[in-house]
């Protein structure tokens, strides 16, 4: 029987999404907003959940209006990473989540990792002190500033997704990890790997979309992932840092 979470699916919501009310929130999960008195803290907290909840009512086919997305409850196990209870029960499959720049992204899948980031400028301190040689001299060899702006973001998201596929986040010394690229094909996504110290090479798929780059890391080899709706939305996506508005405490 063919595994129907052996390719990732993805999708991406904006801080434009997000509704005007908390109906959409389970009673714990609206208690946790309310009591995030940062309002980047607090948007952030809403878009991950959002993104979450609509991912998953796209693979199960479950409704997503208010009603049905409050029976998605979105939680975190003690080391952070993100699991769903779907009225309750815990489904048969993970979910990893990530956001940047009002923008966020939901993977759905087996064993999986993902991350953001927006293509922007890396000091040499930062590609020298968190980059293994090796990665620097992917950076270093892309002679055009955005193209090595865009490595080095890339090789950073991919180390993001492999630790959240680890389990550790940022907790472990990313030299521990190495990222090893491959080229874009037509449909915008490229290979990649990543080695550690412990266990066998992990495997994913990168793709650059206007100002922003996502990477999925997965334990197994698989498809590359599949868009749960419009897969060029990021392409055109306007960074958006709302919270500057109101950066203080409500």
């Amino acid at each position: 029987m063919t595994d129907p979470f052996a390719a990732p699916r993805w999708l991406v919501r904006g801080e434009a999404s997000l509704p005007a009310d908390t109906r959409w929130l389970s009673p714990a999960e609206g208690a946790r907003a309310a009591a995030l008195r940062y309002p980047k803290r607090r948007n952030e907290y809403l878009l991950r959940r959002l993104t979450v909840k609509h991912a998953v009512a796209a693979v199960t086919g479950r409704p997503a209006d208010p009603a049905a997305l409050a029976g998605t409850e979105v939680l975190n196990a003690p080391d952070g990473a993100p699991y769903v209870l779907l009225d309750g029960v815990r489904p048969r499959f993970d979910v990893s989540v990530t956001d940047r720049a009002g923008w966020a992204v939901c993977v759905v899948g087996r064993q999986v990792g993902c991350d953001l980031e927006l293509v922007e400028p890396r000091s040499p301190a930062f590609v020298r002190d968190f980059l293994t040689p090796a990665e620097q001299g992917l950076v270093a060899a892309r002679t055009d500033g955005d193209d090595r702006d865009a490595a080095a973001n890339l090789i950073w998201s991919a180390k993001e997704s492999a630790l959240k596929l680890l389990r550790t986040g940022l907790r472990r010394d990313t030299l521990g990890v190495e990222v090893a690229l491959g080229a874009a094909g037509r449909d915008g996504w490229g290979a990649l790997s990543v080695r550690s110290a412990e266990g066998p090479p992990m495997t994913g798929w990168w793709r650059r979309d206007g100002a922003f780059v996502l990477t999925v890391v997965t334990a197994a080899p698989g498809p590359q992932p599949v868009a749960l709706d419009r897969p060029d939305i990021l392409t055109t996506a306007a960074p958006r840092h709302s919270w500057l508005a109101r950066p203080s405490p409500r």
